[in-house]
């Protein structure tokens, strides 16, 4: 049985720098009937352990460390019995919502994790954060962004621990180099290809943030 794409929207807050707005964030599930990796997770955890449906959890990997996607991933782990992954970069923004509790393994550059008979490659794209990471399965034809690129661009980089130059780079050397039919599953918002958005990276460079 070929892996599937499951989804589904958490309702939350996001607090950094002594701001707090409220998200919608995608929660996105890619397995079979037995096995499944969860990407993130945010806000609800009865809702994504509802999703999981008893199925074993590979992991729960982590896109990037700010409190919207990872504020119940200790919790969820211990309930389906999963590690927490988490690029080691992004330890200063782990930290600031659970100082007492590590991740379980770190994620790197050119990792390959699998998942029912699938290859989800890892691919560090610092600038939202600096340990933000995308999930890449060329497989199926899609990245799981993160907040790395959104429909319409490059993710915020306007608080602490972030960089406009940075994430630019990481979408044109890592993203842009995909093929342009790849589905680009986002972390908020709806998806977008990588061919729909990469005639806008010289906008987006000139914009300055």
């Amino acid at each position: 049985m070929t892996a599937r794409i499951e989804h589904l929207v958490t309702s939350g807050t996001f607090s950094l720098d002594g701001q707090t707005f409220d998200v919608d964030n995608n929660v996105w599930l890619l397995g079979d009937d037995s096995e499944v990796l969860v990407l993130d997770a945010p806000h609800d955890p009865d809702a994504i352990a509802k999703a999981v449906a008893g199925r074993t959890v590979t992991a729960i990997a982590c896109t990037h460390a700010h409190d919207d996607h990872v504020r119940f991933a200790p919790e969820l782990a211990e309930r389906v019995d999963a590690p927490v992954l988490l690029h080691p970069e992004d330890r200063v923004l782990w930290d600031l919502t659970h100082s007492s509790r590590q991740p379980d393994e770190g994620l790197r550059d050119g990792q390959v994790l699998e998942v029912a008979g699938t290859q989800v490659h890892v691919l560090h794209t610092p600038g939202h954060a600096p340990g933000a990471v995308c999930f890449s399965v060329p497989d199926l034809g899609v990245v799981f962004t993160g907040d790395t690129l959104f429909a319409g661009g490059p993710g915020a980089t306007g608080r602490s621990h972030s960089s406009f130059p940075t994430i630019l780079d990481s979408i044109r050397t890592r993203l842009f180099t995909l093929p342009p039919e790849t589905r680009v599953l986002t972390g908020h918002g709806g998806e977008t290809t990588v061919g729909a958005e990469a005639p806008s990276y010289d906008e987006w460079v000139q914009r300055g943030s």
